[in-house]
């Protein structure tokens, strides 16, 4: 895999540091101990080099190229490396071609590693299929995406997938330390110290990216001085933070992890929690999400979520919405704010929610029976005639303006859709109900207004 692995000294002087620390061994690898721990599935395969097709899922920096590599080393099998981003089609031709000439020859396997293979298209990635099917080449894949939904059903499902996880900061301390030691690759020839403050920011800042990490150590240590009593080259915080000057945030508007900060964020309103949720917009709006996005969710919560245990969610959602709308930001963050504050502190009710979705289902499903005669339009000449509105009662010439009548035939619907919770608002619209079902008038609702 040519350029991950420098093999002279000269050729590592011009790699950058986080480039010559790969690890070169599992024994070296560090981090996603659930794939990669003795007795693991992967690593047994990895070790008796008998490989499944395979896709690496995870954030940046996490070691997928890195473990591509590793296996590389040790297979004996041929092994190709192809970048989805500058490569298509007629490039991938030649490697298959390759591969099976290889095959004829000496019988030999061929690994190819496709990093970024969701920036493959359909097209693409059904070109690849057969010869993944055939055996011609086993597959590895390394995506930042949720290969779910950027990699073709049929592909995935002829290959295993392996969920890489940021690394934690005791592995990126770990990491950083070899780096700062190694003589053979790393900075050990530099005579180089990090002081505590520096090496916690560097790791605070990487987020669980070992690139990221290894770059900022880098150019900490290019920008220190020399102290000429001791001769060493000592790594302040003031330095590090000078080096590393903003956090990258890991947030990709299209792609898996803005779907997964937004559903973080509405279970932090649905769970009653305003500072998680506020956390969470935060992260979204600094990482350059669309605000008129977040106030749609912000709408759609507050009918879900809140419903009539507060009707007011939904005003103060739409109002948020005209607010995007007529600020814009930076300022438009503060009624986002305001409004995600409400829809977290407010009772919650389903209910709404659950009556669309039971009856959307009995739509589906059940025999749709015509509208009662009663309830039909009369409006129109020769209505009447036709029997439309006959027997309809209307609520209003009733005491408490409420009349009991079908509205709905029973063969249309499975059970009742709405059933109001105790909760907020909607406690009141329960007892309502109660009462007009137990009597079957609105006289006890009147009564029960007046008293109340």
């Amino acid at each position: 895999m040519p350029g991950l692995f420098p093999e002279n000294p000269e050729e590592m002087s011009h790699q950058p540091l986080a480039a010559r620390m790969r690890p070169r061994t599992l024994d070296e690898f560090v981090g996603q101990e659930q794939i990669l721990a003795p007795g693991t599935l992967l690593r047994t395969a990895i070790e008796k080099d008998e490989l499944p097709s395979m896709i690496f899922w995870g954030p940046a920096g996490c070691g997928k190229s890195t473990l591509a590599a590793v296996i590389a080393r040790h297979t004996k099998a041929r092994f190709e490396s192809f970048s989805a981003v500058t490569s298509g089609v007629p490039e991938m031709r030649k490697v298959i071609a390759r591969s099976r000439e290889q095959r004829k020859l000496d019988g030999r396997k061929t690994i190819l590693f496709v990093d970024e293979i969701h920036r493959f298209n359909k097209a693409q990635q059904d070109a690849l299929l057969p010869h993944v099917e055939d055996g011609t080449v086993i597959l590895i894949g390394a995506t930042t995406e949720n290969p779910y939904f950027e990699v073709n059903t049929p592909l995935l499902s002829r290959a295993r997938i392996f969920r890489f996880e940021p690394l934690s900061d005791e592995h990126i301390r770990t990491l950083l330390e070899r780096a700062i030691h190694d003589t053979e690759r790393g900075l050990g020839n530099e005579s180089v110290a990090i002081e505590d403050d520096a090496m916690r920011h560097v790791i605070d800042v990487s987020e669980g990216d070992a690139r990221s990490a290894l770059n900022a150590l880098e150019a900490a240590v290019a920008s220190t001085q020399i102290d000429p009593q001791t001769g060493v080259k000592t790594v302040t915080q003031k330095i590090a933070e000078e080096a590393v000057q903003k956090r990258v945030l890991k947030y990709d508007r299209n792609g898996d992890n803005h779907y997964d900060t937004v559903s973080a964020y509405i279970k932090s309103m649905r769970g009653s929690d305003p500072d998680a949720a506020v956390y969470w917009l935060a992260r979204m709006l600094a990482a350059g999400e669309d605000p008129k996005f977040v106030a749609r969710r912000l709408v759609i919560a507050a009918a879900e979520d809140v419903g009539n245990a507060d009707p007011m969610a939904l005003v103060v959602a739409n109002a948020a919405v005209q607010a995007v709308q007529f600020v814009g930001m930076p300022e438009a963050r503060i009624p986002l704010a305001q409004a995600t504050v409400y829809l977290a502190c407010a009772p919650k009710s389903n209910a709404s929610y659950m009556a669309i979705n039971r009856a959307d289902k009995d739509v589906m499903e059940r025999k749709g029976p015509p509208v009662p005669t009663h309830l039909r339009d009369s409006s129109y000449p020769g209505a009447k005639a036709l029997g439309h509105g006959k027997g309809y009662l209307y609520p209003h010439d009733f005491p408490g303006h409420y009349v009991e009548q079908e509205y709905l035939p029973p063969s249309a619907r499975s059970g009742p859709y709405y059933e109001p919770t105790e909760h907020g608002h909607e406690a009141k619209f329960k007892q309502r109900l109660e009462r007009l079902r137990k009597s079957g008038s609105g006289a006890d609702d009147i009564k029960a207004d007046e008293e109340s």
